[in-house]
């Protein structure tokens, strides 16, 4: 496969690889890192890419796995520590005033998601993937993606409803 070829192929969904290593990671940093390795590993291996049938679901289970290996690793378990709790005041004040406080109360709840719920979220609601192309990607039944889709927007709806009400979490 050409590198023309190969770029071709890959970067329609180069974002949505990282849009789900940032869900997971937490840091920008990380979440970069994991999207070099994953495009890495991509290009190495290019001349057998062609015998999947949809690169995009094998990418974006690279990228889960990969990240959820990141997380298992202590050196990760260190940084998402960190990242959780360090945040600049003035990166937070500006996101503040140019995001919705409603999508930020979102953002907060998901984070506290478990991972699997978190994963799927963003996979159909922010990715807008079909449910069988997760089903193929976690390696789950449709039926208990669906189930954990409902448990998690029904969490956020609660604790979004319970902000709004009460004014704090």
């Amino acid at each position: 496969m050409t590198q023309s070829e190969f770029v071709k192929m890959i970067m329609p969904f180069k974002d949505k690889v990282y849009r789900l290593a940032k869900r997971l990671l937490v840091s920008n940093e990380e979440a970069e890192d994991a999207t070099q390795e994953i495009l890495l590993k991509l290009w190495r291996n290019s001349d057998k890419i062609s015998e999947y049938k949809n690169v995009e679901a094998f990418s974006m289970t690279m990228t889960k796995n990969f990240c959820l290996d990141r997380l298992k690793s202590k050196q990760a378990q260190n940084l998402k520590i960190v990242h959780s709790n360090y945040q600049d005041e003035k990166v937070g004040l500006q996101k503040q005033i140019e995001v919705s406080d409603s999508l930020s109360w979102v953002e907060r709840i998901m984070q506290d998601l478990p991972e699997q719920q978190k994963i799927i979220v963003q996979l159909r609601d922010i990715e807008q993937y079909d449910f069988p192309e997760i089903s193929k990607m976690l390696d789950m039944k449709e039926t208990a993606i669906r189930v954990a889709l409902s448990r998690a927007r029904k969490t956020i709806r609660e604790k979004l409803t319970s902000t709004h009400n009460y004014g704090i979490k």
